[in-house]
C-alpha cells in the first residue's frame, strides 16, 4: 500500500470543533468527488493510527483539503490533528471509494456526515449541473453547521438546516426522519445520498425503504 509523507500547508477554523487543513498534493494524487483516503499523524506512537477522511477539495486544485471534526472527549487522532500546525506532517494512504454521485437527487447528512458531499456538490456547482440536487443537513444547533454559507451560495432555498437540539429563526428544528421525508421529498425515484453517524445511516436507509425509494438508488457509506 502506497503512503506518502506531506506537509499541513494551512489550517482554518471552520465551526467551534470544525478545521481545515489543507495539505501538499503528493505528484499524480488523484480522486474522485466523494472518496476518501486513511490519514495518520506523522509523530512517534501515531504513524500507525489511521482514520478516514473525505477529501474536500477538488482534484484540479493544487492543495488538498480535509475538513475534520474533533472529538475532545477522548485523546483520539482527531483531538491531535487539532493541535497540529503548518508544517506539521500527516501520512497519507491509497484513495478509495465512499460515496459516488450517480445523478440529481437528494443529499441527507448529520454532523461531519456532510464531508463526503462537499466535493461533490463543489463539483457539480463548478461545472453548473447542481440544479435538481437538494441537500438536508441536520445538526444540533446552528453553530455545529459545517460550510453554511457556501452550501446556501451554491444550493439557495434547496439547503435545508434542520436542528434537533435548538429552535431558531431561518432553521427547521426536528430531526430528518420518515414523516420528514415524506413532507420534503417530492420524488422517491431520485438519488439518495445518506452519510452521519450509523444509527442515523440505518434510520434513513429503513425510513427510505419504507417510503418507496429504491435500494439501487440509496447511496451511503458501508
Amino acid at each position: 500500500m502506497e503512503s506518502h509523507v506531506v506537509k499541513i500547508v494551512d489550517i482554518q477554523q471552520v465551526t467551534h470543533d470544525v478545521k481545515s487543513f489543507r495539505l501538499e498534493k503528493p505528484a499524480g494524487y488523484t480522486f474522485v468527488p466523494g472518496q476518501a483516503t486513511e490519514v495518520a499523524i506523522n509523530k512517534e506512537g501515531w504513524q500507525n493510527e489511521r482514520r478516514p477522511f473525505t477529501f474536500t477539495s477538488l482534484n484540479h486544485e493544487p492543495t488538498l483539503q480535509f475538513t475534520i471534526k474533533r472529538y475532545a472527549d477522548h485523546d483520539g487522532v482527531t483531538n491531535q490533528i487539532h493541535q497540529l500546525v503548518a508544517g506539521d506532517e500527516l501520512i497519507l494512504h491509497d484513495v478509495w471509494g465512499a460515496i459516488e454521485y450517480k445523478g440529481p437527487g437528494y443529499f441527507i447528512a448529520g454532523g461531519a456526515g456532510i464531508t463526503p458531499f462537499i466535493a461533490i456538490l463543489r463539483q457539480l456547482h463548478r461545472d453548473n449541473q447542481l440544479a435538481g440536487n437538494t441537500l438536508f443537513f441536520s445538526n444540533k444547533t446552528a453553530a455545529d453547521v459545517i460550510y453554511e454559507k457556501e452550501l446556501s451560495n451554491m444550493l439557495g432555498k434547496n439547503a435545508h438546516y434542520i436542528l434537533s437540539r435548538e429552535q431558531k429563526a431561518g432553521y427547521e428544528n426536528g430531526i430528518i426522519n420518515a414523516d420528514y421525508l415524506r413532507s420534503q421529498a417530492t420524488d422517491f425515484s431520485k438519488h439518495f445520498y445518506v452519510c452521519g453517524p450509523d444509527k442515523m445511516i440505518a434510520d434513513i436507509n429503513a425510513a427510505l425503504e419504507k417510503l418507496g425509494a429504491s435500494a439501487d438508488n440509496v447511496v451511503f457509506e458501508k
